[in-house]
């Protein structure tokens, strides 16, 4: 399943730079707004030590992770929803993504100017809240405008529940809030609002881009965005932009370790950011493994068997007919499939198994 992330963020918070570290990709990070004007998409291995210690006991031909899609969408400023600077693009670009990362300038440094004047994340956390909340709450609106008269007219029952859910949005946004938070509709009752693809319904993974010295703790201004998303189904990390610069600079994998090491760091923020956005995505991986490949598969957590291996290939769930388990500890204990066959951890699922995380599969279909 493809999963593509986008980065948002007023101009010069450290969008672009955090991208190139992301994908190596050369978007350009200059220092004043709209430097990326069309949206620059990369796209990046999952981290997983799982995977490359797989791959270290069958010796595959190759070893694929999974990927995610990693877009860079253009500086958002005050009226975007209105059109404002390259609003309609942004609102445009965002609405294609799974999930919002969204980077907010934690660090004071006098040679990077800030577009409001002052490094202050809460007031860019809401200004571009704002402008998404607006934007959505004009969509509530349209189709408000559509379905009341049918509503009123208590014929259409899936007229008047449409309704009924709107204005429940509609208030919401009104309030100031984003839709990710409305309380009160039933799960099954929002598909009524998933045509609107609400932007503010997205989860997002606040990034917060702090100072060298503030990499391993963070500083006041990290405190400060916690405390304000602390009622939100949101995530968040620091990461120092200028530093996953310099990692990504480094061609080797020692030379990488060397640094980090340095640094008083385990792994690159980067890292932590991916596996960040997995959680908050409720994903979850699963692995094929023999001598042609050992591959990472993305699933959402609680899918079944046959679900997840409709992910490798529709006609492996319309004929699925069991899936061979072995959990990745005991693969990792025992070395290889032999060994776990023959120690009784390899174990023969049906249709209603759930797949967990680290699960080493094959699966068996008919066509």
């Amino acid at each position: 399943m493809g999963l593509k992330c986008g980065i948002v963020g007023l101009p010069n918070v450290g969008k672009s730079t955090l991208f190139n570290c992301l994908t190596n990709a050369k978007a350009q990070a200059a220092n004043f707004p709209f430097c990326t004007i069309e949206p620059n998409i990369g796209v990046i291995t999952v981290p997983d030590e799982r995977l490359t210690k797989l791959a270290e006991f069958v010796h595959p031909e190759r070893v694929v992770p999974t990927t995610v899609e990693i877009v860079d969408i253009a500086g958002l400023v005050k009226g975007a929803s209105k059109g404002e600077g390259l609003g309609n693009q942004f609102l445009a670009n965002i609405r294609e993504c799974d999930a919002i990362i969204h980077v907010l300038r934690c660090f004071d440094d006098p040679n990077v100017v800030h577009v409001d004047g002052s490094v202050n994340p809460v007031r860019d956390k809401e200004v571009i809240d704002i402008e998404l909340q607006l934007k959505d709450l004009d969509s509530v609106d349209k189709k408000l405008g559509r379905v009341r008269n049918t509503a009123k007219a208590g014929v259409d029952k899936d007229a008047k529940k449409a309704f009924e859910v709107l204005t429940v949005y509609k208030a919401h946004l009104e309030a100031g809030k984003s839709a990710r938070s409305v309380q009160g509709v039933k799960e099954e009752d929002k598909i009524h609002v998933a045509d609107l693809q609400l932007l503010t319904a997205k989860p997002v993974l606040y990034a917060c881009n702090v100072d060298e010295a503030s990499v391993k703790t963070g500083n006041k201004y990290v405190e400060q965005v916690k405390v304000l998303v602390k009622d939100e189904d949101a995530e968040v990390v620091f990461i120092a932009a200028a530093i996953e610069a310099d990692i990504a600079q480094l061609d080797s994998f020692e030379d990488r370790k060397t640094f980090l090491a340095d640094m008083g760091l385990t792994e690159p923020g980067v890292n932590i950011l991916i596996k960040a956005a997995y959680r908050l995505l409720n994903l979850q991986t699963y692995f094929t493994a023999g001598v042609q490949e050992v591959r990472a598969w993305t699933i959402t957590k609680g899918m079944t068997a046959p679900q997840a291996a409709g992910v490798i290939h529709t006609d492996f769930e319309k004929g699925f007919i069991r899936a061979e388990v072995i959990k990745y500890n005991n693969f990792i204990t025992l070395g290889s499939e032999a060994a776990c066959r023959d120690a009784g951890k390899l174990s023969q699922e049906g249709k209603e198994y759930v797949v967990g995380d680290g699960d080493v599969m094959h699966f068996k279909f008919n066509v």
